[in-house]
């Protein structure tokens, strides 16, 4: 891999407003959002209103990534993501979520995720998360993807590509009947072919009117997540692979994790339906 600089924290521009007729999250000016204690199946207007939140989401972020080169800072991608949801009627979930100052998550190289858009130059040879949830019609949308900026060593590349195989396997392994932990297990197997850590202390969430709604949806084979998986159900896949340990560090802002052995991370993410034949997606542009 190519011997780059690690990361360090940049400086953060002023919060980004949100014009005053899009509806705003429960938990914004809180600190924390009011615990979720409706269904984890949703009915088919929360899902029609979800597949709305997904597409918006899923365009936002495509329409950052076109950003994504050497030169460029990531909170020019935050910007551009704001900018889109807020034309679209949309507020940025992150935007105020337990005080995270910002519209989307930037994690560059070793970070694992939420990574806080600031004055970080991206640099020829990076790979960068963005992590975009959009809410709109009183529900959520949540998905991300890894981006190769410039040319990239070929180890970088293959962990990129593979990440997202292992969310592409894992969507494929949600059938009702099944308990959770099949998604984690098909993660895990794939990710041990190659000799990748599978982080375990961030996961996959349930998803609706409630940004996190309690329900857990571990990457690793967990045998504890015995929940069933049923027909209805929303939730998100987000499994996040890394070249080294799945231990993690903490930076002092409270939200960037960082791999202990400081090397890179990739990380992929749908917000998904699960219907009575597997799972629809519904974070596609």
């Amino acid at each position: 891999m190519s011997g780059q600089s690690l990361l360090v924290p940049g400086e953060l521009s002023p919060i980004r407003s949100v014009p005053g007729n899009i509806r705003r999250p429960e938990y914004v000016g809180k600190p924390a959002p009011t615990p979720y204690t409706g269904p984890e199946v949703q009915d088919s207007d929360t899902v029609e209103r979800m597949r709305i939140a997904g597409r918006i989401a899923a365009q936002a972020m495509e329409e950052a990534a076109k950003h994504i080169s050497p030169g460029v800072t990531t909170d020019e991608l935050d910007r551009v993501a704001h900018e889109f949801m807020c034309d679209h009627g949309a507020y940025p979930s992150t935007l105020g979520y337990r005080g995270f100052p910002k519209s989307l998550c930037s994690s560059v190289n070793e970070v694992i995720c939420h990574g806080i858009p600031d004055s970080t130059v991206l640099k020829d040879g990076d790979i960068v998360n963005l992590d975009v949830t959009a809410y709109i019609n009183g529900v959520h949308g949540d998905n991300n993807a890894t981006y190769l900026c410039g040319d990239v060593d070929e180890e970088s590349r293959l962990l990129v590509e593979r990440t997202r195989e292992s969310l592409n396997r894992a969507i494929k392994a949600v059938r009702p009947g099944r308990q959770v932990n099949v998604i984690g297990r098909v993660i895990e197997s794939y990710a041990k072919r190659f000799g990748y850590g599978v982080v375990r202390d961030f996961t996959g969430h349930g998803i609706n009117s409630s940004f996190h709604s309690g329900l857990i949806i571990p990457h690793y084979d967990a045998a504890h997540a015995t929940t069933v998986i049923q027909p209805g159900m929303t939730f998100t896949i987000e499994p996040m692979l890394t070249l080294g340990t799945h231990e993690y560090d903490m930076w002092d802002d409270g939200w960037t994790v960082v791999t202990k052995d400081r090397k890179r991370t990739a990380q992929f993410e749908h917000t998904l339906l699960v219907t009575e034949s597997g799972a629809e997606i519904l974070t596609l542009p």
